[in-house]
């Protein structure tokens, strides 16, 4: 009898990803999301199929699912800075009242829950390359306060169900992911620029573009996150790729895949933005036997063909005008 997996903001760029992996390997899916930042047409490919249903549900509300659930990831959030500076109070909300749910369901089901956590957790971090040890250094009550802090209340109540319930657990820490189904000028760094790159827009780079960043190819993440919930490890793991780059060489190398020959112009540094991004992935290869695979070069490419084949209904569909200055990760 096929397991079957609940996943939360199944609609979302890595949600959806995920969704397709565990329909591939056989599990019956049921996604679940309230379509404020995630898309339906991340899963519309999927509507048809016996084994995938999809729930349009708020989990900051009271979560049902009838019949047994085997597994549950937890990856309603928003994950944007931009989606999370509009709408702080639901990012906390989600964090924290939807977790509970999340965990409470867990629980009467009797499933194992893997929680998507982040590097956010770290801060503007003062250990390099950040390690799981590693308590971070976070403004509280900061503008990136409402998703830094949402994601470690998170972790803990998480810690608090394993230890008290014996509740089976995982927590993921995801450091900056890309792929296709990102939506464009979502605030993160690599939509960011290809939005402005298909637009014939010089790229934006915050502060003098020395802080880093490293990106991990969706799939890379995607491979991670399954051989955590399969693991029995149940302390969180860093997944992410530490190919480190710099935000001013990054750019570079963005007009060069674009071909484009856009120049680049500096704004002021947001507030809290981390200097620096890099994941020890030690543990992720002692205990998952997992290291990504995917070159920048090579993810980039698939990312920016994406993009670039979508038609301009649906570029200016995936945009978010919002804010025309925001927090990078």
């Amino acid at each position: 009898m096929a397991k079957r997996i609940l996943i939360t903001g199944a609609a979302g760029f890595l949600g959806s990803h995920l969704c397709d992996r565990f329909i591939k390997e056989g599990f019956e899916v049921i996604g679940m999301d309230n379509l404020i930042t995630g898309d339906v047409k991340n899963i519309e490919h999927l509507i048809k199929l016996k084994n995938f249903e999809f729930h349009h549900h708020d989990i900051t509300k009271f979560v049902h699912v009838a019949g047994k659930l085997d597994y549950i990831l937890h990856f309603a959030s928003p994950a944007s800075p931009i989606d999370y500076l509009k709408i702080p109070i639901q990012t906390l909300k989600v964090g924290s009242v939807g977790t509970l749910h999340c965990l409470g369901l867990a629980k009467e089901k009797n499933a194992r829950i893997l929680i998507a956590s982040t590097s956010e957790v770290y801060g503007d971090p003062q250990v390099h390359p950040q390690n799981e040890e590693y308590y971070g250094n976070v403004n509280a009550i900061g503008p990136r306060g409402v998703y830094d802090e949402a994601k470690r209340f998170q972790e803990s109540i998480t810690m608090a169900y394993h230890r008290f319930h014996g509740l089976e657990t995982r927590i993921a820490r995801i450091f900056n992911t890309y792929g296709p189904r990102m939506r464009l000028n979502d605030g993160r760094v690599i939509p960011a620029f290809i939005g402005q790159a298909l637009r014939g827009e010089d790229l934006t780079v915050f502060g003098d573009g020395s802080q880093t960043r490293s990106f991990c190819f969706v799939d890379d993440q995607v491979e991670g996150i399954y051989r955590l919930l399969l693991s029995d490890y149940s302390e969180p793991v860093n997944i992410g790729n530490p190919d480190e780059i710099s935000i001013l060489d990054f750019a570079s190398e963005i007009i060069k895949l674009t071909g484009t020959d856009q120049k680049i112009t500096f704004e002021e540094l947001p507030q809290d933005d981390p200097m620096q991004r890099q994941p020890d992935i030690s543990r992720a290869k002692e205990v998952l036997g997992w290291e990504p695979k995917v070159s920048r070069e090579e993810g980039m490419k698939i990312t920016y063909d994406y993009f670039k084949n979508l038609g301009a209904e649906e570029l200016e569909k995936r945009e978010h005008k919002d804010f025309s200055k925001h927090i990078r990760r």
